[in-house]
């Protein structure tokens, strides 16, 4: 017995030594030794911290702030919460005349038209529950009513050169097409002006100064710049040389007035007379008369698409509709508010957590990565809904954003996470899962001296060599 002490004593630290060993090539790499970095991995059976390096200090994180945005929408909501959306009368209905306006109530919902999920046909169903209604004719408008949210419809903490991007919508009361209309440009040799073919959709009032070039590239690299409610735009970049079509996305300045423009239009081509054109209530938040409930698709679908997909769009809208169990309409800072609150109630550090926005585009979000960890661990250990949560995760090397990190590696299959990515910043966070053990870990990384890919084979081989 005494002839085996030794040896075991030996491996056990080896073990020690090559995790410690793991931990230090990673913070000392050239790469990395002078990046802001916050890490911290945790064993949640044993609930054993096993490595860490500044993990109580914040940093920004680019898109893992969807996990603060998606955990809290799911305790708050539930898996089966569905957005709605009303058509509401407020008129007299009279021998099949609406004295009055037929009025679109937004309720919050990204998913209206989305080219990712929901009802494609709602249009249809919305002009089927207006003849059922009994309504033939319209003595009014059509009014898109916003007021859900307020009207700063633009994070005042993004960077202006995302505004007009459909990476960076407007977050209005109603939603429609997921914000985004697409640009159609024809290019020519390398280094000539692209020309402009069509929009679509045709959005009236429109306007673009395109100073997009064709270039030996073989991607999209032009952006749009322009204000929420202006339909004046204009283009800079460069896209493919010699393409007969390409298509850029921007945001859609004023979805709900062009959800208004394009119901009315179905709503005459049914037979119905409408007495005015549609507008937009950006501020009457008394209800009417409901005739038809639109409602989307379960929360639990939305959240799997925010997470794998890191849909800004909805993880906004979901972030902006948590701010409206505290006022409304919905600010920023209610949101803000509502969610700080809500996980110090549940013990997490919130001073740790400087959350902006819901999607993680703003550069002056902060969080640490014993922030990350903790949430984890209760989505984990404590949460009725950790199963949904989970599954709400992209696979590394396998899904989503995930789908090329850890990719034919041991580790394939195996770890369950969120990424993020802006300017000088890359970072990871979510449950890597071997065995019988199931880590929770974040990996933050600010200002490196390299490449975001470089960086990522590094975090990359760190995991590799904790997991062994």
């Amino acid at each position: 017995m005494r002839r085996l002490l030794f040896p075991i004593i030996l491996f056990v630290f080896s073990i020690s030594a090559l995790s410690q060993n793991a931990l230090a090539d990673f913070v000392q790499n050239p790469l990395l030794k002078n990046a802001n970095i916050s890490l911290l991995v945790k064993d949640l059976k044993s609930n054993k911290s096993l490595y860490g390096y500044r993990a109580n200090n914040s940093a920004v994180p680019a898109s893992t702030m969807k996990l603060v945005t998606t955990a809290t929408a799911l305790e708050m909501l539930g898996p089966d919460f569905r957005f709605s959306t009303t058509l509401e009368m407020d008129g007299e209905l009279k021998d099949g005349v609406l004295n009055g306006n037929l009025i679109i109530r937004g309720g919050g919902d990204p998913t209206l038209g989305s080219a990712k999920m929901g009802d494609k046909d709602f249009m249809n169903k919305w002009v089927e529950a207006v003849k059922t209604a009994g309504i033939k004719k319209i003595n009014g408008r059509i009014i898109a009513n916003t007021s859900v949210f307020d009207q700063q419809v633009v994070n005042p903490r993004w960077i202006w050169e995302d505004m007009g991007n459909y990476y960076a919508p407007g977050i209005h009361g109603i939603s429609y097409l997921d914000n985004t209309f697409r640009l159609i440009l024809k290019s020519g040799k390398v280094g000539s002006p692209t020309e402009i073919l069509r929009a679509e959709p045709e959005i009236a009032g429109m306007s673009f100064q395109n100073y997009v070039m064709s270039a030996n590239i073989g991607y999209d690299n032009a952006y749009f710049y322009g204000e929420p409610f202006s339909g004046s735009r204009t283009l800079f970049g460069e896209i493919p040389a010699n393409k007969s079509e390409f298509a850029v996305k921007g945001d859609i300045p004023d979805p709900g007035l062009l959800l208004a423009q394009h119901f009315h239009a179905a709503l005459l081509a049914s037979g119905l007379e409408i007495q005015e054109f549609p507008l937009v209530d950006l501020f009457n938040t008394k209800t009417a008369k409901v005739i038809y409930t639109d409602l989307s698709v379960p929360l639990s679908d939305i959240i799997t698409e925010t997470n794998v997909k890191s849909n800004n769009h909805f993880a906004e809208y979901i972030f902006k509709y948590i701010g409206s169990k505290k006022s409304i309409p919905s600010t920023f800072k209610s949101s803000v508010s509502v969610i700080e609150d809500f996980w110090h109630k549940r013990g997490l550090p919130v001073d740790q957590l400087f959350q902006n926005d819901g999607s993680g585009l703003s550069p002056n979000n902060g969080v640490s990565a014993a922030f990350f960890v903790e949430l984890l661990s209760y989505m984990r250990k404590e949460s009725k809904y950790s199963d949904v949560f989970s599954k709400s995760l992209a696979v590394g090397g396998l899904t989503g954003t995930l789908s090329t990190f850890l990719f034919k590696t041991p580790l394939q299959g195996k770890v369950f996470a969120k990424s993020g990515t802006l300017a000088r910043v890359k970072s990871y966070a979510g449950y890597l899962e071997t065995g019988n053990t199931t880590l929770a870990f974040a990996i933050i990384v600010n200002n490196p001296n390299g490449s975001s890919s470089e960086v990522v084979k590094k975090m990359e081989k760190f995991l590799i060599d904790i997991s062994k």
